[in-house]
């Protein structure tokens, strides 16, 4: 199930307009420096603490890394892996220089076994530079309207203008996680590319969580001295997607796990509409044909999270019970609503018209005439 997202033809305006009254539960905070809990589709806050401070974040910078590449470069691209992406410090997958490997092989690299050489290479593929590329990183942060992010390399390895916040990362990832590449990515545990002496390089995703929990779909890693464990989490029940963020965690797998679950108990997901399921007939007068159906164009389910306890939205179909020929197709002919019980909208869909409806002819007397003599002939 995914959450209502705007696509052609089709206006989805979601808003959450009341404070969260969330369930308690046994979760009662982190041992991190720095912590996010949220829903992903509306970012609603479950927990937070010193969520905005400026911190190093470690390899979890890949989380950008992956989705400026991915958006940039088609994954069957190949790539010469250059001199300056060999012997990049810390984590590895000692690439060799002048071994061609795609793009999609260097994602898995990436964002499964943390590997800083194949981040490099990424990196300059993409943008030339490393330099450029933090550019680029940086231009997507701000696209997100991220305050507390500046991203100086691909990688995440200590540098002083290199920091994040808890919040911004985990509105990053809720940006990378829309990315069905991004996500069969970090969802992955175990992945096979070719290494430079023609076998394979196998690679295994650092997150164990993925072992331990069938909810749980990624997300990433990251360690250095000065940032301390960084991790990500996402995972995903019922149709509600929760991401975690600790900075500077030491006890992170066992925090993670208890606000994963926290998260997942704390929301509920309610399916508005499966596509093709908004269609109505309405009655046309003065047309070539009867009626004409009105539908509304969403391709994907239509559905959306609050949280938990929150009574399922009303539908209000907005339709008049007839129209008047001629009705032109793709015309906006009414609108589906859902309201909470104070009557406050969560959001609407505009319906169309599915096919034109000319008008009738109705002769004149000369031609009822000439018709009338016509068929005497006949």
């Amino acid at each position: 199930m995914k959450t209502i997202r705007r696509i052609a033809a089709l206006t989805f305006t979601l808003t959450i307009l009341f404070c969260l009254a969330l369930p308690v539960c046994a979760f009662s905070g982190t041992s991190a420096r720095a912590a996010i809990l949220i829903e992903a589709s509306t970012h609603g806050v479950i927990y937070e603490s010193n969520a905005d401070a400026r911190l190093p974040m470690a390899s979890t910078t890949k989380i950008m890394t992956a989705l400026c590449a991915v958006e940039s470069r088609p994954l069957a691209d190949k790539i010469t892996i250059p001199h300056d992406a060999v012997g990049v410090e810390g984590s590895s997958i000692y690439l060799r220089e002048g071994e061609v490997l795609t793009v999609e092989d260097l994602l898995y690299a990436v964002m499964l076994a943390s590997a800083n050489d194949a981040a490099t290479a990424l990196a300059i593929a993409v943008s030339g530079s490393v330099d450029a590329f933090a550019e680029l990183m940086n231009a997507r942060a701000r696209s997100l309207g991220l305050e507390n992010t500046h991203f100086t390399n691909p990688h995440g390895l200590d540098n002083d203008d290199h920091y994040t916040s808890a919040r911004d990362l985990a509105i990053i990832t809720a940006a990378a996680l829309e990315n069905e590449t991004f996500r069969t990515i970090a969802s992955t545990y175990k992945h096979t590319i070719p290494a430079a002496d023609g076998g394979v390089r196998v690679l295994v995703n650092h997150n164990k969580l993925l072992r331990s929990s069938d909810d749980v779909i990624g997300v990433k890693t990251g360690f250095t001295k000065r940032s301390g464990r960084c991790l990500v989490t996402a995972a995903e029940r019922g149709g509600v997607t929760v991401i975690a963020v600790t900075l500077s965690d030491p006890d992170d797998w066992r925090d993670h796990a208890a606000m994963l679950e926290h998260g997942l108990d704390a929301y509920t997901a309610y399916t508005l509409a499966d596509p093709g399921s908004l269609a109505f007939p309405v009655p046309v007068t003065g047309g070539e044909v009867g009626d004409c159906f009105v539908v509304a164009k969403n391709s994907e389910s239509l559905s959306i999270c609050v949280p938990a306890g929150t009574p399922e939205p009303k539908r209000v179909v907005e339709l008049d019970r007839f129209m008047f020929a001629p009705v032109q197709g793709g015309d906006v002919i009414g609108r589906v609503s859902w309201y909470r019980d104070d009557g406050k909208c969560y959001g609407s869909v505009d319906l169309y018209a599915s096919d034109s409806v000319p008008a009738r002819q109705i002769p004149t007397a000369w031609e009822k005439i000439k018709d009338f003599f016509t068929k005497g002939e006949k």
